[in-house]
This record gives C-alpha cells, structure tokens and sequence, in this order.
C-alpha cells in the first residue's frame, strides 16, 4: 500500500471514528511535541559547537573572536550555495527577511503552505550561525522548523486553510514555551503577533502544543530553565518613578533598535552578491566582538551574570579591564554593548546568517536595565534599586517596544521569575515603552514590509477580510465595449442588443479605456431612428466616477473608493489599459463570503 493509499484511507477512518476538535486536539499535542524537540536539537547543536570552539580549539583570546563569526558565516554560505541550492523559501518575496514574517505572509498569500526543507535548514545553519558567534538567536529558527513541521502534517492529512494557521500558531507557541519554558507567554505571543481571534476553538490547542512543548523540555532538560531568577528585592511604591524612567529608556531604545534593524539592511542591499556581503558583514561582526566580546553568540551568559551582579564577568576580557574598578565605565562599557548589541545582531543577518530576534532583543534590555539600576544607585540620590530586578524589567520593556508585544513581555518575565512579585512594575515598564514606540512607528521589523505592501493581517477583521480578498476574484469581463466612433444604431446592434448589461465600456485603438455608457443615459432616445446615423457612441459616454488602478489598489483602497464615489461599478485599469468591472453586488457578496471564513 503506498503512502497516498493509506493516507486516503485514514482520512475516511478519521472523519467517522474522530470529530474535528478532537482530530486538532489530537495534531496539536504532535506539533507541540515535535516544535519541542526541534528546539532541542537546535539547542544542543549549537551548545556542542561552543563547547567545541572553546575546549577542543581553546579560544581565550580576542583575536580568535575576530575570525570564528566569519568562518560560521561561511559555512552557512557554503551549505545554502551547494547544498541546499534551491533556497528555502522560492516562493517568499525577497524584501521578506526573517523567520516570523515569512511566517505571517505565508498564512495570508500561500494558505500556511511551507516548504518541506524548512524542517531541517534552521536546524542545521543556524547553530553554525550562532556556535560560530554570530550575534542572533535560536527562537525564530525553532519557530521556523515547528511551523514547517505543522504546515506539511497538515497538507498530508489534508486539514483546511483555518486549521492549518491555527496549528502554525501552535507551533510558535511552542518553541517559546520550550525555550523558556513559559505556556502562558508562549499562547499570548500567538495571539498577539499572528492576530488570532482568543476563542475557545484557538486558546485549547494553543494550551495543548505549549504544555506538550514544555512538558518534551522538562523531559530532557530536567528543571533547568533559560534564567534561574528568584525574586529577593520586593517593589516599593518608591521605586516607581525609577521603573517609569526605564520605560523611557526602553521604550527610545526600541526606537533606535528598530531604526539601526532597516539603516543596516539597506547598507547591506547595495551589495549585490552574497559573498560580499559575507565579507563585509564578518569584517564588521569580528570588528566588534573584537572589542566588545559579551556580543558573541546569543548572550544569554551575559544576562545571567547581570542576575548574579558579577558584572565583570559579563563583559568579558576588553580593553578597559583595569579600569573596570571605576563604575561609570562599567555602566559606559554596557552601554556600548547596547548600542552594538542591535548592529551586531542585524549585521549577522544580513551577511547572510540565520537565526531569531527575540533573544538578543531581550539581552539588549537586560543591558539596559542594569544601566538604568546602577545610574540610580550612583548619582548620590541617597536610594538604592535592585539591579537584578531592572535587569529583568528591562528585558521586558524592549521586548514590547520592538514586536510590539506587551502582554507577551509581561507573561514571559513573570513565567522566567516564577512569580507576580515584579508585575506592578513589569507592567508600568511595558505600557510605557509600548506606548512610545507604538505612537512613533506603527509597525515593528515583523509587520513593517508586510504592511507596506498591504499583505498584513491585524486584530482589526473588518481589514483582515478586505486584505486576504483577491482583486482578480470580483472582476468582471464580460462587458461589450465600444468605440468613440460608432454611431447611435451600431451601438444598438452590436452592444445592448447582445448583452444583458446596462453598462458599456468605451475604448480607443489602443483599448484604453475613455468612458462608459450607461444604458439609462440613452433609454430615452434609443428608439428614434433619426438619430442611429447622425450620433455617436461619444455623444453619449461619459467619465466614470472613479477607476480602480489593478497595479496599486487593495482591496481596502477599492472599498473606499466604492464608499466615495457611491457607483454601483468602477472600471478596473490595468496597465493603463481597460481590464474589467468590479461591481459592488459582488464585491459585498465576496467580502461576506470571507467574513464567513474568519467567523
């Protein structure tokens, strides 16, 4: 029996034996299991290549920082060159860089379809990427593969579109709570960033593939956990206006994280070949770990140091060490690797790595955190914050303002402490940097090209049915059209007699639309022959209230223009030629049908 054979006789067994709720149930708890293990393996391979680089080779000094990046990056480029040739995405657009967005503009424009290969290529050059050092992370590679995994489960057992997504979604929902080890962060980042309705039909799996996830962790990981954090220092109502000041800090720093992300990508597009970008870009990463070694890899080591307040031992070997005895250069030191830490880590990407932004994103504020604790602690105000606990806020706060995701920040650091001790605080740090970053800049490095190009879906459904509506869907074509020229009678004979229309396009040689007809307009006249001969088609046309531009107009842009010129039809213009009709009856009729699909 062959595999389609099988799969066909499954599928008959599953719709009498197993009701559709419980069959997604049932695949949820396998995505959740798979996307666990699919973090795992990237974990541990990347672990191994560190352990690798520093036992087996011995690399202490910083010289040997200047290379390692470079050699990873070559190797990723080899491997995509020669090996995986036919590239992992063929059918994504090329202006979509990262592992989210792809994500997010598959489940709108290609059903959720992935590529098979997005299973294994995560797995095997990003841990070349970051083992190597370059400055990125593991979770949009976990999320990549999971959701892959998800995407090819569900064309095998033929599952629809909607439960297709719901099931990619269960698989970014476990990676989080695999690495982290966070089911309520990781459901929430779900919802948040994939614009899923929070009904009990998506909340259920989303608990089910998170606790599989993180349930496939403890099992091999034990109870080792990301952070070992423990809340010591409670929140005091004085301590307040400092957490407002950090959410300053994040929040602008989001700014500038999100600005450094699109000014380093497009320095990089002006290389054409990919080689020099790789030469380039491993220059530039070696340059900086150079002088500031804490940028290596994901820096999660670097943030457990800050926990511990062995600051010393985060920034590693440098230039500076002895005068590291002076706290205004420590706190100058980490914020040069703020800075550094969002240009190393777009660097990497795009001198062609592979790898995730969340992680970095939450260094970066652990950074920023304890910069803004040990300011406060040495200016002399007589009051003294804990750094660990802005250390940890911190994370948070940049985490909301560069995904734009604050309830996920705030679950995930009240999962990482085991506790809602810090959560008054979380949350005033968050909704601060949320705020300013969200009124500065709309969308986040995610959604930005996507919304440039009206392929994004938000929580907004009205927008979401409009933007998933395909133009092509509600045109029509069959109109007869005419010329300027043709007289009264012709018009009579050759357009209205042979159609069941009351609306005529009128064209020229070149068939460039240069008005329309309406039969209303010559009812009055249309049977006095004294003027077939005498009058033309031009006599009668008029301008059209409004033209539909098919090169540059959405499905939103067209629904207002039916909303401004109230036509019951608008002409489609499609380079700059006439190509059809869209009337509103069916533009409404399709705008239901899809709303239906969303409910």
């Amino acid at each position: 029996m062959n595999v389609n054979s099988f799969i066909k006789q499954f599928t008959v067994w599953r719709y009498k034996h197993i009701s559709q709720k419980n069959f997604v149930l049932l695949l949820s708890i396998f995505v959740g299991l798979s996307t666990g293990i699919a973090a795992l393996i990237l974990k541990n391979i990347t672990y191994s290549i560190q352990v690798f680089l520093k036992k087996g080779i011995v690399f202490s000094e910083n010289q040997l920082y200047f290379i390692l990046p470079f050699i990873g990056l070559f190797l990723v480029y080899l491997i995509k060159k020669y090996l995986f040739r036919k590239g992992m995405t063929p059918s994504v657009p090329r202006f979509i860089k990262r592992a989210v967005p792809s994500l997010l503009y598959s489940l709108l424009r290609q059903k959720g379809l992935l590529s098979y290969k997005l299973i294994y290529h995560p797995i095997i050059l990003a841990p070349l990427t970051v083992g190597f050092g370059g400055s990125v992370g593991l979770l949009g590679p976990a999320m990549t593969s999971g959701s892959a995994i998800s995407s090819n489960l569900s064309r095998l057992l033929r599952v629809d579109k909607r439960t297709r997504t719901l099931l990619i979604a269960c698989a970014t929902a476990g990676a989080i709570a695999s690495m982290f080890k966070s089911p309520i962060a990781a459901i929430v980042f779900a919802v948040e960033v994939f614009s899923l309705d929070l009904t009990f039909a998506s909340l259920l799996p989303l608990l089910i593939a998170s606790i599989s996830s993180v349930l496939t962790s403890y099992f091999f990981l034990g109870d080792e956990v990301l952070f070992d954090f423990a809340v010591t220092d409670k929140f005091t109502i004085r301590d307040t206006a400092f957490y407002i000041i950090l959410g300053l800090g994040t929040g602008m720093a989001s700014i500038y994280f999100t600005k450094i992300y699109f000014a380093v990508y497009a320095f990089f597009d002006r290389f054409k070949n990919k080689f020099t970008k790789l030469l380039v870009g491993g220059f530039a990463i070696g340059v900086m770990l150079y002088f500031i070694p804490p940028l290596y890899g994901e820096g999660l080591s670097f943030t457990k140091d800050l926990f511990e307040g062995n600051y010393l031992s985060a920034l590693g070997t440098n230039l500076f060490d002895k005068y590291l005895d002076n706290i205004w250069v420590v706190i100058i030191l980490l914020i040069g690797f703020t800075v550094f830490k969002a240009i190393a880590m777009t660097t990497t990407f795009a001198a062609g790595g592979v790898g995730g932004v969340i992680v970095p994103t939450m260094v970066m504020g652990s950074a920023l955190g304890n910069v803004v604790a040990k300011i406060v602690n040495n200016i002399g105000l007589g009051h003294q914050v804990s750094e660990s606990n802005f250390t940890l806020v911190g994370m948070a706060g940049l985490i909301a303002g560069v995904i734009h995701a604050p309830l996920t920040a705030i679950f995930l650091i009240a999962e990482i402490t085991g506790g809602y001790e810090l959560f008054l605080p979380l949350m005033i740090t968050v909704a601060i940097s949320y705020l300013i970053t969200k009124n500065y800049m709309e969308h986040t490095i995610y959604t930005k090209e996507l919304a440039e190009r009206g392929d994004l879906l938000t929580h907004d459904r009205d927008q979401n049915v409009l933007t998933t509506m395909n133009l092509d869907s509600v045109i029509e074509k069959d109109f007869i059209s005419l010329r300027p020229e043709m007289s009264l009678g012709d018009m009579l004979y050759k357009g209205v007699s042979k159609s069941n229309r009351n609306l005529f396009p009128v064209v020229d040689d070149d068939h460039v639309l240069v008005g329309i007809i309406l039969l209303d307009d010559i009812r009055s006249i249309m049977f006095d022959q004294t003027l077939y001969n005498s009058t033309s088609v031009e006599t009668f046309m008029q301008l059209p209230p409004g033209f539909i531009n098919y090169d540059k107009d959405n499905m939103s842009q067209v629904m207002q223009k039916f909303q401004d010129t109230n036509a019951w039809n608008l002409p489609v213009i499609k380079n700059g030629k006439y190509y059809g009709f869209v009337s509103k009856s069916k533009l409404l009729t399709a705008y239901r049908r899809e709303l239906l699909n969303f409910t």
